[in-house]
């Protein structure tokens, strides 16, 4: 080999790790936002009034027994973990149009439900959305997901405002038009006039029939987490 051929075969090499290796570590570590904190009630806002004004405690006095109805504020997402280029990254994506209810008898949680529109996950990456919407959970058949609880969650007590609970909530979870029963572990708290749930559960892709999210230089496992923080409000 000639030492023109040489430095032209050096040049090339250097080329293709810039572009394999460099590029996406500098773009992951230096230049793409770093993927949002996992939901936490630390996420929800003051609860205001519908004119505007901070509620008032007497608001508290009604109660948690009653139907309550998802309120703005709430948020259902998905994080993956993927590999791009051999480099680590986290792959997040959220929607906020969500609905649904919950109904409480006494201190016992009898009926909830909540269900969230599929095509309106963003995750800052346009083409993730992409096949997020279509090659992966194909949203036009399958517009949207909703969990119904089937066990009823005992409180126990009934909350003072600003008091933290935990619950485990059962229910069928449809996502892809495949309906499988998941145990959610929940954190909920109330305020004065509202009272808002975060919690996430392991989805594994093929127990819903997803095909391998992987796709072009990225490359993810069989699992990803869904996760929850729903306000409601009455």
């Amino acid at each position: 080999m000639s030492p023109r051929t040489r430095n032209i075969v050096v040049g090339v090499a250097a080329v293709v790790l810039l572009v394999t290796v460099v590029g996406p570590f500098v773009y992951i570590n230096f230049i793409k936002d770093d993927p949002p904190e996992r939901l936490s009630l630390d996420d929800v806002t003051t609860t205001t009034t519908a004119g505007g004004g901070t509620s008032t405690s007497g608001a508290a006095a009604a109660g948690v027994e009653g139907d309550w109805e998802v309120a703005a504020g709430s948020i259902v997402g998905y994080r993956i973990d993927e590999t791009l280029f051999g480099q680590d990254s986290e792959a997040v994506g959220r929607s906020e149009s969500v609905t649904g209810g919950v109904t409480i008898d006494g201190t016992t949680v009898t009926d909830a439900s909540f269900e969230v529109d599929m095509a309106t996950f963003e995750s800052g990456e346009s083409q993730r959305d992409g096949q997020f919407q279509n090659r992966i959970m194909e949203v036009e058949e399958f517009p949207t997901a909703t969990f119904v609880l089937t066990s009823p969650i005992e409180l126990g007590a009934e909350p003072a405002a600003g008091q933290e609970i935990t619950a485990t909530a059962t229910g069928d979870l449809t996502l892809h038009g495949v309906t499988r029963e998941v145990v959610i572990d929940l954190v909920a708290q109330r305020d004065v006039s509202t009272f808002a749930v975060e919690g996430s559960v392991t989805v594994t892709f093929s127990d819903y029939e997803i095909d391998d999210p992987s796709g072009g230089p990225a490359s993810v496992g069989d699992e990803g987490e869904l996760e929850v923080l729903l306000v409601f409000r009455r």
